[in-house]
């Protein structure tokens, strides 16, 4: 027995013809009629019958095309899988991105590229300079991450960058605190005050805090090391401390808000970043999916529900 044979007696029995059997699988009907007697005599037993009406199944037919169909659709499936995988580049594809973006741009774009191909997707959470160093030693194909405008700290030759999106940086304070009843903070009155900084003293935001205070000759205060976006967000509540951050990073759970400066605090650019020695198509694939959605998408975050729909304070609405 072939596959061939199985096609045939699938065909003869959705169309009710050898005729027609032979121009749905792009056959002669000689040939429809030589595979339809191998199978015949393999299986010791009719499995068609001929009549005015056309050709039909007869009872052992109708069983054995049942019982092969689903073998058929299965061996389709592989098949398609398959040149999904190859046409893709890749079986896996591992992205690694940070939460508050990623969480917003990844999901979307995941499940428009997988009504493309049957790629799976593995995700890695972490900080710029984590996601950068894995897709550098190969153990990732792509990342989302962040980085300043002023003064981008990931550009380079082995990495190839599609841009994203952009929005201003801004000092989360603590809806109670002192610091919220300003319009607009003064760097240079802020000199003693603890700020959450990352674990990392490279990333993003800590660039940019030591640009700026460095500029009024001072230095940045740490308060506490974390990359624990709720803890930051608590600490910041609790009025013991400032952050910087930018809107679409906000936790709405938590009474904050954001202030802007008077000293100029610069942009977060957000990327899709790849290795430039060849990547896997699909991550291709996927950054052009990103910045379509990306530049597509206009609606606020969620609000939560205690809020009644409102933007606490100064966050106005803004894209992601």
């Amino acid at each position: 027995m072939n596959l061939q044979q199985f096609r045939v007696l699938i065909a003869v029995r959705d169309t009710g013809s050898l005729t027609r059997a032979a121009e749905a699988l792009n056959y002669g009907v000689p040939t429809v009629a030589h595979h339809l007697r191998a199978l015949e005599a393999h299986l010791q037993a009719p499995l068609v019958e001929r009549g005015r009406a056309g050709t039909t199944l007869t009872p052992l037919g109708e069983f054995f095309a049942a019982e092969i169909a689903s073998v058929l659709a299965r061996l389709d499936a592989a098949e398609r899988a398959v040149a999904d995988r190859r046409d893709a580049g890749v079986v896996t594809l591992r992205v690694g991105t940070f939460a508050s973006i990623g969480s917003r741009l990844l999901p979307p774009a995941m499940a428009e590229l997988q009504q493309r191909t049957s790629v799976r997707i593995e995700i890695t959470e972490g900080e710029p300079t984590e996601i950068v160093r894995l897709l550098r030693a190969g153990d990732l194909h792509a990342g989302i991450i962040y980085d300043t405008s002023d003064e981008p700290a990931f550009e380079s030759p082995d990495l190839s960058s599609l841009p994203l999106l952009s929005e201003p940086y801004r000092v989360l304070v603590g809806e109670g605190s002192e610091w919220a009843k300003r319009g607009m903070l003064d760097l240079t009155e802020l000199t003693d005050v603890g700020w959450m900084l990352s674990r990392a003293s490279d990333e993003a935001s800590d660039r940019v805090l030591k640009r700026v205070f460095g500029g009024i000759g001072s230095e940045v205060r740490a308060l506490v090391r974390t990359d624990d976006a709720y803890m930051i967000h608590g600490l910041v509540e609790s009025g013991l401390g400032l952050a910087l951050t930018t809107r679409a990073a906000v936790d709405l759970d938590f009474d904050v808000d954001l202030r802007a400066t008077v000293q100029p605090l610069g942009d977060r650019r957000v990327s899709f970043v790849t290795r430039s020695d060849g990547a896997p198509p699909a991550t291709a694939w996927l950054g052009e999916i990103m910045q379509r959605i990306a530049a597509a998408r206009s609606a606020p975050p969620a609000m939560h529900p205690s809020r009644g729909g409102e933007l606490p304070g100064n966050l106005e609405r803004t894209n992601l």
